[in-house]
């Protein structure tokens, strides 16, 4: 699956924050639901709901609805299975699969 160069960005972007890899690294050993995440994490509710939303929507994590014993929805989130490949190369790659971003050679470069 090919994405845009938007969406590659976006992908990268949605990880390059502290509390993200905080985040990850929670998540890493077990799925954890919101409340006990952010009291693990040391931060707020509604600033860790960002986090996992950006997160999930770049495809890190993946959450789910669970009833507790005394019928209580708890949303759990897990890590995904993932891989960044972030290279001068990958980078050409990404651009050069976009007909619609040229690249024109400097005086420089084509000397």
């Amino acid at each position: 699956m090919t994405l845009s160069l938007e969406d590659e960005v976006a992908r990268v972007t949605a990880i390059a924050h502290p509390q993200r890899y905080r985040i990850i690294a929670a998540l890493m050993g077990e799925p954890r639901h919101v409340s006990e995440l952010a009291r693990h994490l040391g931060i707020s509710r509604p600033l860790l709901y960002v986090h996992l939303q950006r997160l999930e929507a770049a495809g890190y994590l993946t959450g789910r609805l669970e009833l507790s014993d005394d019928g209580k929805a708890l949303k759990y989130f897990e890590v995904l299975p993932f891989t960044i490949i972030l290279s001068p190369a990958a980078i050409v790659a990404v651009v050069v699969s976009h007909p619609d971003l040229e690249i024109h050679p400097t005086k420089e470069s084509s000397e």
